[in-house]
């Protein structure tokens, strides 16, 4: 814990250097000429306060906090709009402040100090500046506010966020200080402290105009000079904030113990069985499998879980399936009833809508297998796709541990024959990353600046260089989706592997229509399960549709889907 809190620290460090951090320095450097105990500090610890506070919602609440972060940007250029006024107009600052001078003399007198006014004022510019600068954020802090998304706010994840806030203001101070004195000298020299302050003025109004157009999360993000994403990557791989989504505990004829099975009580409901509880499974060997619907890599594990609970049930395996959602659609309990009948699942499904057994498994993947004993420890893990024989192993020895029902444990491995979406994945092939819409996650946007939550008309991109994307039409991008405001829209993603998937919901239409073409033609035998060989197909239901199967030579090609019919709603890309 101590090593992640100095890495979210150096991330915050690391900050200064961010293109998206540009226009927040404005406000920084506005309180440059005052003492840095009465004006710099307070601004600062506003600032990290707020910021804090913001990411914690955002942790907590979600896509509420989200909403309510856009509203608290739009207060903050408002009161930051009406700073840079009074450093522009003198005449107004002074008239402003003066109920602030008087109420800061009076408490100044009551608390037997002079500095009430600069502070008190100093920190409600560093609230505001930290409401503008909470969406300014790289891996480190990414990955701080997805775990606790996950996992629950926690005293740790707290811990991690003050620690990135505390870097960047201590970043912040250094420059702050600096400043100061330059502009101290600048002022000594020429004597032009009133065109300085109108200075700051114009640059304050730019910064605001640079983040209410989308620059601080747009343009400026783009900017390859002193890019940090970089450098903070090789601090998360290196402090281990990030795991191998296929590390495993090797199988073989010993299991150490990991612990003890969790309970399974605060499953929201249960499909296909009763509620199971740790007692009924006793003298049980149980393969807990995390999943949810729409993760391809879920799906493409299934057919091996499928076989397993057939091969080995009357040896005294128990398959459950434990479904803890990634999108809010998928905590909808009439879509996983719906998607477990689709797909063919017939063993007990414990449904984790509120992610409770995740957090008791301390689970941080999907699909993740634990490998639970008939006397309920866990006794190997693995997370990921492949490596099945091994997995499959570990149900033998652990059969045979626990003394078979019928006395003899099957040998030999499953295979599986599976199609569409979930056939194995071409990993040889397959260059393009998972790539989400929602502006929370997404990378490699190329329609311009995205506006968070509100109605946007975008552009085609010029180009797409490999991996990008971009919409075209009248779209919202909100935290998880992109939803078609105005039909008819487009999706265009420049790509390299064997499939393309598309999660999709038809928002409040009970079908969206749409028509793909891969390289500016109908897929032919490229089109994937869910169209036609002319590219044309229906969006009925909140799920991921496999749009792209190439056969042959897999080269880059440019995917686009346009919808005919508003209301659609895009989640994520996934390749195989």
């Amino acid at each position: 814990m101590i090593l992640l809190v100095i890495v979210a620290y150096v991330g915050g460090v690391l900050t200064i250097i961010s293109p998206c951090i540009l226009p927040v320095l404005t406000f920084v450097f506005s309180s440059a000429d005052r003492p840095f105990i009465r004006s710099g500090l307070p601004l600062l610890a506003g600032m990290t306060l707020t910021f804090a506070a913001i990411a914690t919602l955002a942790a907590v609440g979600g896509g509420w906090a989200v909403h309510a972060n856009a509203y608290g940007r739009t207060a903050a250029l408002g009161l930051m709009t009406f700073f840079a006024l009074t450093l522009l107009f003198g005449s107004l600052g002074d008239r402003v402040m003066r109920p602030v001078v008087s109420l800061g003399s009076w408490l100044s007198r009551l608390a037997g100090s002079g500095e009430g006014a600069g502070i008190g004022t100093a920190l409600l510019i560093g609230v505001a500046t930290g409401l503008l600068w909470a969406p300014c954020a790289g891996p480190i802090l990414g990955l701080i506010l997805t775990g606790a998304a996950i996992k629950g706010a926690s005293l740790g994840t707290t811990a991690l966020l003050l620690a990135y806030a505390a870097g960047a203001a201590t970043s912040l101070a250094a420059a702050l200080l600096i400043g100061g004195r330059l502009l101290a000298a600048l002022k000594q020299s020429l004597g032009a402290g009133e065109w300085v302050r109108r200075a700051l003025g114009v640059a304050v109004l730019a910064g605001v105009a640079a983040i209410a157009f989308g620059a601080d999360t747009g343009i400026l993000a783009r900017l390859s000079i002193a890019s940090t994403a970089g450098v903070e990557q090789m601090l998360v791989t290196k402090a281990g904030f990030a795991q191998s989504a296929t590390a495993h505990q090797p199988a073989g004829s010993e299991l150490p113990a990991e612990g003890l099975m969790p309970s399974l009580s605060r499953a929201v409901a249960w499909l296909n069985s009763p509620p199971l509880s740790a007692e009924q499974l006793r003298g049980k060997v149980v393969l807990i499998d995390f999943w949810t619907y729409s993760c391809i890599n879920c799906l493409r594990t299934l057919p091996y879980i499928r076989a397993w609970d057939d091969k080995y049930r009357a040896h005294g395996l128990v398959v459950i399936g434990v479904h803890s959602p990634e999108f809010a659609f998928e905590k909808e309990l009439s879509n996983v009833r719906q998607a477990v009948h689709d797909l063919d699942i017939t063993y007990p499904v414990a449904v984790d809508s509120n992610l409770a057994i995740w957090r008791a498994f301390n689970n941080e993947y999907w699909p993740a297998h634990y490998f639970i004993d008939g006397e309920g420890r866990i006794r190997y893990h693995h997370f990921g796709e492949g490596e099945y024989d091994k997995s499959e192993q570990v149900i033998q020895t652990l059969l045979a541990e626990a003394g078979s029902q019928d006395g003899s444990v099957p040998q030999g491995f499953v295979k599986p024959q599976a199609g569409g979406v979930q056939a194995a994945a071409s990993f040889e092939d397959m260059e393009s990353p998972e790539t989400y819409i929602g502006y929370a996650r997404a990378d490699n946007f190329a329609s311009g600046p995205v506006a968070q939550n509100i109605s946007k008309l975008y552009e085609a991109p010029v180009e797409l260089g490999t991996d990008q994307w971009g919409l075209v039409g009248r779209w919202t991008i909100g935290a998880q989706q992109a939803t078609l405001d105005q039909a008819p829209g487009e999706i265009t993603f420049r790509f390299h592997a064997r499939d393309l998937h598309l999660v999709l919901g038809p928002g409040v239409n009970k079908g969206v229509r749409f028509r793909v073409t891969i390289d500016g033609a109908p897929p032919g035998p490229m089109h994937g399960s869910d169209i036609n060989a002319q590219g044309e197909g229906i969006v009925t239901e909140q799920r991921l549709y496999q749009l792209v199967r190439q056969g042959g030579l897999i080269d880059d090609r440019t995917f686009k889907i346009e919808f005919l019919d508003s209301g659609v709603q895009a989640f994520a890309f996934t390749f195989g």
